[in-house]
């Protein structure tokens, strides 16, 4: 059965791979569909939590930067198709597990259009990319990394 990522299950899901790039979530609907949404919030607690985590110290300016980071407000995902759409806009597909000896991610996520395939670094956008769509289409890609 599938369990919700630690993150969504504190009503927070990340946007970033360093530590503390989070959002709250708001509102979840559709799950599992062709039109799955999770809506979220930048707050000051979330900005403050990257400040601390990642930053080291909490500052009024860092807060201010941080609350500054362009980000969508939500998440969305077709889950039929596989496609989602991540919180800067950008357009990915779900290609099912993995079957490249050579990469070490568990499942495919491709970037729409380019075609580029993350690796499941960090640097290739995968586990924040592949916590997005888990939580968008749990049944889709079950489990954890």
């Amino acid at each position: 059965m599938w369990a919700p990522s630690p993150a969504l299950a504190a009503g927070k899901i990340y946007y970033g791979s360093r530590a503390g790039m989070q959002v709250t979530v708001v509102s979840i609907g559709g799950l599992d569909t062709a039109k799955a949404v999770i809506r979220t919030k930048h707050t000051r607690e979330d900005a403050a939590a990257f400040c601390r985590e990642y930053v080291g110290k909490v500052t009024p300016d860092c807060v201010r930067e941080e609350l500054q980071t362009p980000l969508n407000d939500e998440i969305s995902a077709d889950c039929v198709r596989g496609t989602f759409v991540d919180f800067r806009g950008n357009r990915y597909r779900f290609g099912g597990p993995n079957r490249d000896p050579d990469v070490t991610a568990k499942y495919r996520i491709v970037s729409l259009p380019s075609g580029e395939v993350a690796d499941g670094s960090s640097a290739s956008g995968y586990p924040v990319n592949i916590d997005i769509f888990r939580a968008l289409c749990p049944s889709r890609a079950p489990g954890t990394e």
